[in-house]
């Protein structure tokens, strides 16, 4: 069952509304902002062993505890910003996600200094199947497996599948050009 499909087969209102705005406004719509897609990243890390549900319900508190997403000012956090993570009830208190996400923000100031931005390396990069980009992004950065790496690249463009073909927001991102449209030529 596709993710639109599933989110008209939710009971809860409530559920459904969350699940409704992400899908409708944020999955596979191309992001162009190097501390978004860090965040993307961040939440799709986070999410591993868990719902989506969760981690959108606790967005605006990822936000708040990773410095709105800074690339720069997570880089620099030390110990007593790990502790303060990993004592915040409003986010993933997860050693290895908390140490992931410093760790893969150091990297993404390394691939800016290189590539120009997180963006331009991924484009670099692209176009790739699922198995190559998942094999670069565990050579590249921390806590990334094959499905948090497929759920990052779907849902900022670079991976086809977010939407099914018949869904209208399908359509809108069609419009947008998301990179997927640049198939692999083989």
């Amino acid at each position: 069952m596709s993710y639109c499909t599933a989110i008209e087969a939710m009971q809860s209102e409530e559920k459904k509304a969350l699940h409704k705005n992400y899908h409708d406004n944020h999955y596979g719509y191309p992001i162009h902002n190097d501390n978004e897609l860090f965040g993307r990243l961040i939440m799709e890390i986070n999410q591993a062993g868990l719902s989506w549900e969760i981690i959108l319900k606790k967005e605006q508190s990822f936000r708040k505890a990773y410095s709105n997403f800074n690339i720069k000012k997570v880089a620099t956090y030390k110990e007593k910003d790990r502790e303060r993570l990993l004592n915040d009830a409003g986010i993933i208190r997860n050693k290895l996600k908390v140490n992931a996400a410093i760790e893969n923000a150091n990297t993404i100031l390394t691939l800016q200094k290189e590539f120009g931005s997180f963006e331009k390396w991924l484009n670099h990069h692209h176009p790739k199947t699922k198995e190559e980009w998942v094999k670069l992004f565990k050579k590249t950065f921390r806590f990334t497996g094959g499905e948090i790496v497929n759920e990052f690249l779907m849902s900022i463009g670079y991976l086809e599948g977010a939407h099914s073909e018949s869904c209208s927001i399908h359509q809108k991102i069609l419009e947008l050009k998301p990179m997927w449209l640049k198939k692999i030529k083989r």
